[in-house]
């Protein structure tokens, strides 16, 4: 190597990295999913490299025999349809329950709404899971740490509550995967979309 220039010298040496350039995301989405301060509580914008894009809300074709403004649940796809003119419909990503055995099937009618709501586990999942929800028996009031987030629809059927929600999350980079409890959770910003979109008296459809 004796009386390389010192060019060479640092080429036979190099040990530099490749620069990995970022996925630029659409300013659409960004504005779609950015922070929210009009809220009782503040929402935190979504990092959607986190999330994969076939979950982020948008419009699709989408033909079925149930009526514009009906909600149809996806749940082998975790898409949440809702359904518009003209053989189109909005699609939001959701999260599922764990297990077949945890989701709701059939139809329901939206008995309920609530902005940012309380929350109580129910004796299933304290039964099922007592170190992680016993603790919240007694009930938790709306705010940032409820897992309901800022809005839910409450399912009910022949009246009654089923106790099945479509609700915020707390862990929103779970939306695509089976994880929840039962209930559907959406991203904050989705559920918060839905809920000013649908009124009490919206049939549910959950395909399984």
């Amino acid at each position: 190597m004796i009386g390389l220039p010192a060019v060479a010298l640092a080429a036979c040496s190099s040990t530099r990295t490749p620069v990995v350039q970022e996925p630029q995301i659409d300013p659409y989405y960004q504005a779609m999913y950015g922070a929210l301060y009009d809220e009782p509580f503040p929402v935190a914008a979504m990092d959607l490299r986190r999330v994969d894009p076939q979950y982020w809300r948008q419009e699709v074709p989408y033909v079925t025999s149930e009526r514009p403004g009906t909600i149809v649940v996806d749940t082998p796809n975790r898409f949440l349809y809702l359904v518009m003119e003209g053989g189109r419909a909005l699609r939001y990503g959701v999260g599922v329950g764990k297990t077949e055995a945890l989701v709701f099937r059939g139809t329901a009618t939206i008995g309920r709404k609530a902005a940012w709501p309380r929350w109580t586990p129910t004796s299933s999942m304290i039964k099922r899971e007592p170190d992680r929800y016993a603790q919240y028996a007694a009930g938790l009031e709306g705010g940032p740490e409820n897992p309901l987030g800022p809005r839910a629809l409450y399912l009910f059927k022949d009246g009654r509550d089923t106790l099945f929600r479509l609700h915020g999350t707390t862990e929103p980079y779970t939306i695509g995967t089976n994880v929840s409890s039962g209930c559907i959770r959406l991203m904050n910003q989705d559920i918060i979309d839905l809920y000013a979109r649908v009124p009490v008296g919206t049939k549910v459809v959950v395909i399984n």
